[in-house]
């Protein structure tokens, strides 16, 4: 059975002097969905998320998480701070200790937490945003993508069930985009429940399972995308213009090139379904199992490239394993990139770690599944 982690009932709020920021919310967050909130910057998406976990208190309505009230006592709000973690917008709001290791473990400190728990809490959560190497580094004199990664390392270490990220691509560049929406989706295939807030229609489209759009402190849809994007008049008042892809989609179908449905999340989609109607075969994935103990060799990484075979990674860790063995200017593309090179006809070697697999394994049968077309993927 569905259900709703977090949930808000008719949440009005106000800022002294500045009046009402949410007017009558509600909303729920379902339980292991990824959830994009939409909508102009002012809307009130940041005071919505600092209510998630009872930064604010509202003026009026309820928040619950797990089906109960939130209580605003400190032992309370404490524990509810561990389940749901809210990572701001700009980083430099939370990260406040000298070094990257210091900041990570102050949340896991803070609960009481013993020495070697807490250690392994900083290694895990500095492997998932690939921050190992730094974890000596002053934290001031990082770059605004590693105070991100750092803040994002930071939320980790608290083993969440819900995390809430506030704009979490505004200010990079696209390939730091791409790194912390791979990470996204390895947290979420590890059980996360994931909300983003975000202006980056095209982001949105290709990330979320749900969509809410809020403005001038209003929720004023809560849907799938394709009920989003039919209706013209909410995209028009809010500024907005549906993705790219769907728009591509909508006119080629216009034009009788082919049928609105499925409807593509992002370019590797729509290629897909081109594949299917001019019956054009895709390469294969052979997902190769990497570990400490299984760690590919420059050779057989270049023995693989030799063969014309597209070689990537999928996961924090694999990609971290992998940097260790290859030298540092060999970039591996993530498992979108070597979707793209298969619907290209080449083969990918994709190297994971082995308890990521299934999950791998569930989304290229879904997308063959989706587009009506065979994908060949062996478990070597």
């Amino acid at each position: 059975m569905v259900s709703a982690l977090l949930e808000c009932k008719d949440l009005c709020y106000d800022y002294p002097g500045r009046g009402a920021a949410l007017r009558d919310v509600s909303l729920e967050i379902t339980e292991g969905r990824k959830t994009a909130i939409l909508g102009p910057n002012g809307a009130g998406k940041s005071t919505l998320f600092l209510h998630f976990n009872g930064v604010l208190r509202p003026k009026s309505g309820q928040v619950m998480f797990q089906g109960q009230p939130l209580v605003y006592r400190n032992k309370e709000l404490s524990h509810l701070r561990k389940e749901v973690a809210v990572i701001l917008q700009n980083p430099d709001d939370q990260i406040f200790s000298a070094t990257v290791e210091e900041d990570v473990a102050f949340g896991p400190l803070n609960l009481g937490l013993p020495r070697n728990e807490v250690e392994a809490r900083v290694d895990e959560a500095l492997a998932l945003v690939d921050m190992s190497n730094m974890r000596e580094r002053p934290s001031q004199q990082l770059s605004f993508g590693q105070r991100k990664r750092l803040a994002i390392a930071g939320a980790l270490a608290m083993r969440p069930k819900v995390l809430v990220m506030d704009e979490p691509t505004a200010g990079l560049d696209p390939h730091m985009v791409q790194e912390v929406l791979e990470l996204t989706e390895e947290l979420h295939m590890k059980g996360i429940t994931l909300v983003m807030s975000t202006h980056e229609m095209e982001v949105a489209y290709s990330w979320a399972n749900d969509f809410k759009v809020v403005h001038q402190g209003r929720l004023l849809f809560s849907g799938p995308a394709d009920e989003l994007f039919a209706n013209r008049t909410l995209l028009e008042l809010l500024g907005f213009q549906a993705p790219s892809v769907y728009r591509m989609n909508e006119e080629m179908h216009r034009s009788a090139l082919i049928g609105m449905r499925p409807i593509p999340k992002d370019m590797a989609e729509l290629r897909l379904k081109f594949c299917h109607m001019n019956r054009r075969p895709i390469g294969g994935l052979h997902i190769r199992k990497v570990d400490k103990d299984r760690l590919p060799t420059i050779l057989e990484v270049h023995g693989l490239l030799s063969q014309g075979k597209t070689v990537g990674y999928y996961g924090s860790q694999a990609k971290h394993l992998l940097a260790m063995t290859l030298p540092a200017d060999v970039r591996l593309p993530g498992l979108t990139g070597c979707l793209d090179k298969m619907i290209d006809g080449r083969e990918a070697v994709l190297y994971t770690e082995p308890k990521l697999i299934p999950a791998i394994m569930n989304h290229i049968n879904n997308l063959a599944h989706r587009y009506a077309i065979p994908i060949n993927v062996v478990d070597e």
